[in-house]
């Protein structure tokens, strides 16, 4: 973050310090340009304000005060005067007013543009943005690695300690203490249970900001609980920073919307920027009473449970010494989504890698593919540089269902096509991305690679199986002839438009029911006849509603109006001809195509008529 010592020692802009030298080592959040008398309701608080006082009475001390007094109260850092435009030299009466409310104030000569400080600024935060997001990147490929490491979720708490420089806890389903590092804040994770409790009984995500003490611990304290957290848990995090009363609201699990409650929200859907702005209104709340003096020295301790749904599965605490930097908030995401991750209930086939993948899937349908390579790690980093095909598979017959709390199995036809790619990724090195997700699994494989190829493969022994079945459309149940399996593949598609390549897999899905085939290509869908998409119930619906004044008409033996009008509508209306084929006079055919129209009060010159009508006929 640039301050105003280093735009003052920037060799190109030529600024000179009037007032306030021993106060320049202020960030600036943004540099300003106002000639408003009170820019203050367009301020958020760490500006630097350049202005010629174009609009100002600079003689006036009173207006001066009055001025500098305000920008004070908005938090703005700094005044930049330029001089030679409007006034040539900077008035007393304003460097009076700058003294007298401690805002440094710059001079900013005629041949410096207020642009010119405007770019250093926004180049400085632009560069300490990158540094932070890098370093952000850097956590989540580090936390990555632990929650896929033997220890999991403890490593995971450790590591995110470090990132934070402060300390770290995981708490369970129950609210006890499961991993603590380093472990000299055993006591500290114990004296937040109550807090923890509160944010528990909230639907998840949630989150709270608490202040806790800061006991003295012997540096050989052992870490509370166990490392393995496979039955779910929950992580607290904390450290030492503004007071929030343990009685507040914030404390009982009721953080500020625009602070604390909007970093889990951020974490699920992976996404930074949100987080960052969580970050910035967090900075910018309003400073709590400090304690006295003498009293324990206190942590500043985030609270966030864990769980993508109204469930929570466990609670993450971060402890630091003051408000977090972007990328330690960064690290903390990672941390909260890994770890539900971990911790959610989940099918048979998920272990901590597919619940990974969960994220990656999230991620990519999201939008946001650069931060799928970040949370996808060395796992399945290399899946996401190169085309890749997405496909949806259904079982036919599903499986029963389970009590609260079990996991939910795959169904047979599932888990026999997993370890037909299982099997091909580990014979060739491939990574895919499997994720089951509620009786169906969706497949990223690389384009033309070995799991692709298993898939279709596959797809041709399910069929050769079950022969009987296969162009057989798959009714509203499972029954004899019945598929066990169908699977829908899209084109091949880049990282970026993944969310297309759904669609296309859904569509292909689609098709490969209503032609009775277990696997169909996008690309066969596109190359083939829109009439074998009409066997749907609801087209069939359709074309008897359409037709079934015509039929009845015809039963009634008043004529052959149905065979009449697909005779014209094959010939594109074409008189002679469709009579020939009729065997009939070309009137007779005019007088029955003017009774189809007045039966079914629609006109054939309307192309959307001829054209509903063909369908429905074909149907």
């Amino acid at each position: 973050m640039p301050t105003l010592a280093s735009l003052v020692r920037h060799p190109t802009l030529k600024l000179s310090v009037l007032t306030g030298a021993d106060e320049l080592d202020v960030a600036v959040r943004w540099a300003q340009t106002s000639e408003l008398i009170d820019p203050v309701p367009y301020l958020e608080g760490g500006e630097l304000i350049l202005t010629t006082a174009l609009k100002l009475d600079v003689e006036d001390a009173e207006a001066m005060r009055r001025y500098m007094r305000r920008l004070a109260d908005a938090g703005v850092v700094g005044v930049g005067f330029g001089v030679g435009v409007n006034v040539e030299t900077v008035p007393e009466a304003l460097l009076a007013a700058a003294r007298e409310a401690r805002v440094p104030l710059l001079e900013v000569p005629r041949k410096t543009p207020f642009i010119a400080i405007s770019k250093v600024v926004s180049a400085a935060i632009a560069a300490d943005q990158y540094r932070s997001l890098t370093r952000g990147f850097e956590a989540q490929r580090d936390l990555t690695r632990a929650a896929l490491g033997a220890e999991g979720p403890a490593t995971v708490v450790s590591r995110l300690a470090a990132h934070v420089h402060g300390w770290a806890a995981l708490y369970d389903t129950a609210g006890e203490v499961l991993a603590v590092s380093p472990a000299g804040a055993v006591a500290r994770a114990e004296a937040l249970k109550g807090d923890v409790a509160r944010l528990r009984r909230r639907p998840a995500p949630a989150s709270a900001v608490v202040a806790g003490v800061r006991a003295e611990e012997p540096e050989d304290a052992e870490p509370a609980g166990p490392a393995d957290t496979g039955d779910g848990g929950a992580v607290a995090d904390g450290a030492p920073a503004e007071r929030t009363s343990a009685d507040g609201a914030e404390s009982d699990g009721a953080a500020s919307d625009g602070a604390a409650g909007a970093a889990p929200e951020a974490a699920a859907d992976g996404a930074p920027g949100r987080a960052d702005d969580a970050a910035r209104r967090a900075d910018h709340a309003p400073d709590r009473p400090e304690r006295d003096a003498g009293g324990p020295a206190e942590d500043r301790v985030e609270l966030q449970s864990l769980g993508s749904g109204r469930r929570c599965c466990g609670v993450l605490a971060v402890g630091t010494d003051g408000k977090l930097a972007p990328a330690e908030r960064y690290a903390v995401h990672a941390a909260v989504s890994l770890l539900t991750l971990v911790t959610e209930r989940s099918s048979a086939f998920s272990a901590a890698e597919q619940r990974l993948g969960t994220a990656v899937l999230r991620l990519l349908l999201a939008g946001q593919p650069d931060h799928a390579r970040a949370v996808a790690g060395p796992l399945y980093g290399g899946l996401l540089d190169a085309p890749v095909r997405l496909l949806v598979a259904e079982a036919a017959m599903p499986v029963a269902p389970v009590g609260e709390g079990e996991p939910e199995p795959l169904p047979e036809a599932l888990g026999e096509l997993a370890d037909a790619l299982d099997a091909a990724a580990a014979a060739s090195g491939e990574a895919f991305l499997a994720v089951p997700d509620a009786g169906r699994l969706v497949v990223l494989a690389r384009d033309g690679g070995a799991v692709a190829e298993a898939a279709a493969q596959h797809a041709g022994r399910v069929e050769a199986a079950h022969p009987g079945a296969v162009g057989q459309a798959r009714g509203s149940g499972a029954g004899q002839g019945t598929l066990p399996l169908v699977a829908g593949v899209s084109a091949p598609a880049g990282p970026a438009v993944v969310t297309v390549a759904y669609k296309q897999a859904e569509q292909a899905l689609s098709v490969a029911r209503r032609r009775g085939r277990v696997l169909v290509e996008h690309e066969d869908v596109t190359a083939g006849s829109v009439v074998d998409l009409l066997a749907d119930d609801a087209v069939q619906a359709f074309a008897d509603g359409t037709l079934r004044a015509l039929r009845e008409h015809d039963e009634r033996g008043r004529g052959d109006l149905v065979a009449s009008l697909r005779a014209w509508l094959s010939r594109h209306g074409q008189w002679d001809a469709a009579a020939a084929d009729l065997g009939v006079h070309r009137h007779t055919l005019r007088y029955r195509m003017r009774r189809v129209e007045e039966i079914l009060g629609r006109s054939l010159d309307d192309p959307d008529t001829r054209m509903e009508l063909w369908l429905a006929l074909k149907a």
